[in-house]
């Protein structure tokens, strides 16, 4: 599955228009970003999680993104289910990102 790019208007149509969905707000400057890159993109092709749309988001062009991951950091992911937000925080770790999309599913 591909993994959708997005921005905060775009964002609250998704969430509404999919029943699950991941989100990871990334900062360029942001090295645990692009170390679990490649693990974001294998399970968005994993078919254990097909159900799920992948998105991402660069928190600093988006100002909505921009003040919650401001008050907390990046990688930061969030997870909805049916439009409400399940989960959300900081994650630093492949098996992190795993539990989050096991918690959805």
């Amino acid at each position: 599955m591909t993994i959708l790019e997005s921005n905060d208007d775009h964002l609250r149509q998704l969430i509404f228009e999919k029943e699950k969905v991941i989100v990871k707000f990334i900062d360029d400057a942001c090295q645990v970003c692009k170390q679990l890159a490649p693990s974001f993109a294998d399970f968005s092709s994993n078919p254990t999680y097909s159900d799920i749309t992948f998105v991402r988001m660069s928190a600093s062009e988006n100002p909505v993104s921009s003040k919650e991951v401001r008050l907390t950091g990046t990688p930061f992911f969030a997870t909805y289910r049916k439009g409400t937000l399940q989960e959300c925080g900081v994650v630093s770790t492949e098996e992190e990102i795993k539990r989050l999309l096991d918690n959805l599913r």
